[in-house]
């Protein structure tokens, strides 16, 4: 105990420092560190790796109300200078980022999600699933026969990378360099990060002046000429709708299922069900999305002005994101459920893995069917699937909004491809 002389004048408290969030230390241990803030409460003001100083909402109910809330906005542009002011330059419409959905409001939002929403629907996703079924399959027998691989490498990034860049129309031989743009693109923003993003946006432009002039059976294509009556995108517009296709639909489909094949090798009995009954795979997907989403935390949001949130003011201006793998840990749940377990078998699965609201994912339908899909291949490919090496330590992303290991070094016993199985038939 410090003692204190009573004619000593009062010192103020000391002011406990704001909790910092998005390290490379913090995202290794997130499950552990977000638990700890839903512990204190449900919204906290922080410190993020990025700069940034605002309010993160990590439990369940308020990032639910957060994600619709009207008064949270996603357009920076009204608030330019003042990131500007704190070191945070953002690149706007014309540069790659702008002039989407995501990072718009209503009633331009409402206008642009109308336009783009036909080509982004449930049959389209089924009508592709033998497709990603194919995809899939030909990645699995260039490993198959091997024993061991890095899945990150060979199987849950180029994936998804071939199926949204046949969907988009994107030439093979790109592919590599699209990849890694779109993955540094949407770290946290240095001048490595608006490069890339600068480098996918003019790339884009040029495969879209390209389409334009000899359109082909692409989604890219069909974008260019969707209309409403006499409304259509702009250029610009569709310029940041590729990039956001590109970056969303591309890298959140590799987390999506590398983070599902982390928790199926920590829970091999779940593995098990799956592979004795895989009609429950489109159920355990949204399992996957709960319990370790894609996204660690959403987006910023601007709010447009005074906002109470959670028993927090939030002033015009102020900066709020939701931690989605906080949320998905705190979801509603039956009697004696446990939201930190896995349960592939969780019926009315509840998740913000894909937004809520207006801004919910249009990719969503299409997200799904590749977990399913691609997983299902998996687990039936590689019946005795397991980790490598158990004792290293599983590298994660160590920055940015995303969640999801950066190697997956798994062992299993050596299978033929398909044209060796029929070979033998």
């Amino acid at each position: 105990m410090v003692e204190t002389r009573r004619d000593a004048s009062p010192k103020p408290a000391k002011e406990n420092p704001l909790p910092l969030i998005g390290t490379p230390a913090f995202k290794a241990e997130a499950h552990t560190r977000y638990a700890e803030l839903r512990a204190a409460g449900p919204i906290h003001r922080v410190r993020r790796a990025d700069g940034f100083r605002g309010w993160l909402v990590v439990g369940y109910e308020l990032g639910r109300e957060a994600l619709a809330h009207p008064l949270l906005g996603k357009d920076p542009a009204p608030f330019a200078e003042r990131l500007k002011s704190v070191g945070q330059h953002i690149l706007l419409a014309g540069t790659g980022l702008g002039g989407n959905m995501l990072m718009s409001d209503p009633p331009e939002h409402t206008r642009l999600r109308r336009l783009v929403a036909g080509a982004f629907t449930p049959a389209r996703a089924e009508d592709f699933a033998p497709r990603i079924r194919a995809i899939a399959d030909k990645l699995l027998d260039s490993i198959a026969p091997l024993g061991k691989s890095d899945l990150v490498e060979t199987y849950t990034g180029p994936l998804p990378m071939a199926v949204i860049a046949e969907l988009l129309g994107i030439p093979a031989e790109c592919r590599d360099d699209v990849r890694n743009w779109t993955r540094t693109a949407i770290g946290n923003p240095s001048d490595a990060q608006r490069t890339s993003l600068l480098s996918l946006n003019t790339f884009l432009r040029e495969l879209l002046e390209e389409k334009r002039r000899h359109p082909g059976p692409d989604l890219l294509s069909e974008l260019i000429h969707v209309h409403e009556g006499e409304d259509r995108l702009s250029d610009t517009e569709l310029l940041g709708t590729a990039v956001i296709l590109m970056a969303a639909g591309h890298e959140t489909t590799v987390n999506l299922l590398g983070n599902a094949v982390v928790a199926l090798l920590e829970h091999p009995k779940q593995a098990g069900l799956l592979r004795k009954h895989p009609e429950l795979l489109p159920g355990a997907v949204e399992e996957f999305l709960r319990y370790d989403p894609p996204l660690e935390n959403t987006p910023t949001r601007f709010a447009g002005e005074e906002v109470v949130l959670g028993g927090e003011v939030i002033p015009r201006g102020g900066v709020v994101t939701i931690a989605l793998t906080s949320a998905g840990r705190d979801a509603p749940m039956g009697a004696g459920e446990r939201p930190e377990e896995l349960d592939v078998t969780r019926s009315q699965v509840k998740h913000l893995a894909f937004g809520h609201g207006i801004h919910h994912c249009l990719g969503a339908p299409l997200a799904r069917m590749e977990g399913a899909v691609a997983l299902g291949a998996l687990l039936e490919r590689l019946p005795d699937l397991t980790w490598d090496a158990p004792e290293e330590p599983l590298p994660w992303i160590r920055e940015g909004i995303t969640r999801g290991p950066l190697s997956l070094k798994v062992r299993y016993t050596p299978q033929p491809s398909l044209s060796e199985s029929s070979k033998g038939a």
